[in-house]
């Protein structure tokens, strides 16, 4: 299945943007009167049928409507943004084909990277979201210093992943199923211990991803792999 991405069919807008129609009408070659599936990104299928398909904007019809099911957990990551980009967008790529409902970024005091720009990585989230066939958008938030957001409010289990091999409690073990969770992974150099005792002080488990050293971008999808892993 194509899943092609709307966000606002639900009000009224009826019709891909350029990019999808020319996707679909050029690359995928689909016809007026042929049926496509298409999401509004917050958990809504629609069964269309295409009233006009034009490389610049393909119309369309609904058919038919259907919800994606509920999950019974959340899982939100905070991660230091790597030096390199590129491992940054494998991150939030693989993430979200795992099955990730948001994604924060954190500028700490060990950070490689003190900005970043989210606008293509909310382009990579919307081609994991349809890669992986589903029907709600991960969020992506913008860089906030790591004090601001663990002093911030978060109904959820609250995690920080911190490289301390005599740390028996992996976030296996110390995470429960069916619940909100939010874990923090910090940069190359880890979280400095100021950062860390600031986060524990507001309820943050210090928890182990494993023996193993991890990179920043493969602790990040080893704790969203782990939590869909104990919820599955």
């Amino acid at each position: 299945m194509n899943l092609f991405y709307q966000p606002g069919i639900s009000n009224g807008i009826h019709y891909l943007d350029p990019d999808e129609s020319r996707h679909c009408s050029k690359v995928l070659r689909k016809k007026t009167g042929d049926v496509i599936q298409v999401t509004d990104g917050i958990g809504n299928l629609y069964q269309v049928m295409l009233t006009e398909s034009k490389i610049d904007t393909c119309s369309f019809k609904i058919e038919s409507t259907q919800q994606e099911a509920k999950r019974s957990y959340n899982i939100h990551i905070a991660i230091a943004p790597t030096k390199n980009p590129d491992r940054t967008e494998w991150f939030v790529e693989k993430a979200i084909e795992i099955g990730v409902d948001e994604i924060s970024f954190l500028l700490c005091d060990n950070s490689e990277r003190a900005a970043l720009k989210t606008d293509r990585l909310q382009k990579l989230a919307i081609s994991a979201m349809k890669q992986s066939l589903r029907y709600t958008l991960t969020k992506i938030n913008h860089m906030v210093l790591l004090k601001d957001f663990v002093i911030s409010p978060h109904d959820s289990s609250k995690f920080i992943a911190y490289v301390d091999q005599t740390n028996p409690d992996h976030l296996l073990r110390q995470a429960s199923p069916k619940a909100s969770y939010v874990v923090l992974i910090g940069p190359e150099g880890d979280f400095s211990k100021k950062e860390l005792e600031l986060a524990m002080a507001h309820d943050y488990k210090r928890v182990s991803l494993g023996t193993n050293r991890l990179r920043t971008e493969t602790a990040g999808l080893a704790a969203c792999h782990i939590l869909n892993l104990i919820n599955s």
